[in-house]
């Protein structure tokens, strides 16, 4: 069978339709944007090129569809036309949704902001969709968002913005907490291993008050990755906390 076929079938290795292809993971810093970050842009200059680097891998994969997935006000999808807005941050500029779309529509929060903006610095262009999740979400509704993720297209891949810790020493946003490390150390793990079982197992509670925006949208990952079935091979590209917040950048493949 063609790969052109495998794609239009599914995966045959797995025996059925296997929706998520690939994943990423990435940080959603505004600093990361040059133009906000000004005079500071060297130095996350690493990071920007390793959230490249999984953006890169994620369309490799060849997804039909790209799903970005990342903390919000409420769960659920946000439909295009979609912009997000960096003048909060001190620069007038605007991130579309879909490169490209004529009208601001309903409003990106930070996290998809990012997530729109990492993806806008590539050539390919499968089709896109937005999926925000609330940050006090529990495990049943994240695994139902999970599911629904999973059925966006014959081949999905989603991108997953979301940052650790910030509670990495006395200047981070949550002050200094010395179960920022461990906690941090555990996610960079299972980011690595594509270690399911630890994603979701990720305490809520503790996450809040550690300020860990990405655990939400992490337990999704995991949760859809569950659901399609088959081995995940993981690669940790980016493990930082250069302004006291915890930085992932991974990349996942299904093996």
């Amino acid at each position: 069978m063609t790969g052109s076929a495998r794609r239009r079938t599914g995966d045959s290795r797995y025996g059925e339709r296997v929706p998520l292809v690939a994943a990423a993971v990435c940080p959603h810093p505004p600093l990361l944007v040059p133009e906000v970050a000004g005079s500071a842009t060297l130095e996350l200059d690493d990071l920007r090129t390793a959230c490249d680097t999984a953006v890169r891998r994620l369309l490799a994969a060849d997804p039909d569809r790209v799903v970005l997935l990342g903390t919000g006000p409420v769960t659920g999808p946000i439909r295009p036309p979609a912009t997000g807005s960096l003048q909060p941050w001190g620069v007038d500029l605007d991130v579309p949704l879909v490169p490209g779309q004529p009208d601001r529509g309903a409003v990106l929060p930070l996290s998809l902001t990012i997530g729109a903006w990492l993806l806008a610095r590539h050539d390919a262009r499968p089709s896109l969709s937005a999926v925000q999740v609330a940050a006090d979400a529990g495990l049943a509704e994240l695994s139902a968002l999970a599911d629904e993720v999973s059925a966006a297209g014959d081949r999905v891949a989603l991108l997953v913005l979301g940052d650790g810790s910030a509670c990495r020493g006395e200047k981070s946003p949550g002050y200094d907490d010395p179960r920022a490390l461990p906690y941090d150390q555990r996610v960079a793990g299972a980011l690595a291993d594509a270690d399911l079982d630890v994603l979701l197992g990720l305490d809520p509670v503790v996450s809040a008050e550690l300020k860990a925006a990405g655990r939400a949208p992490w337990q999704v990952l995991a949760s859809a990755a569950r659901a399609a079935g088959g081995g995940w091979r993981g690669e940790l590209l980016h493990d930082a906390a250069p302004y006291g917040v915890a930085y992932f950048v991974a990349s996942w493949e299904r093996v």
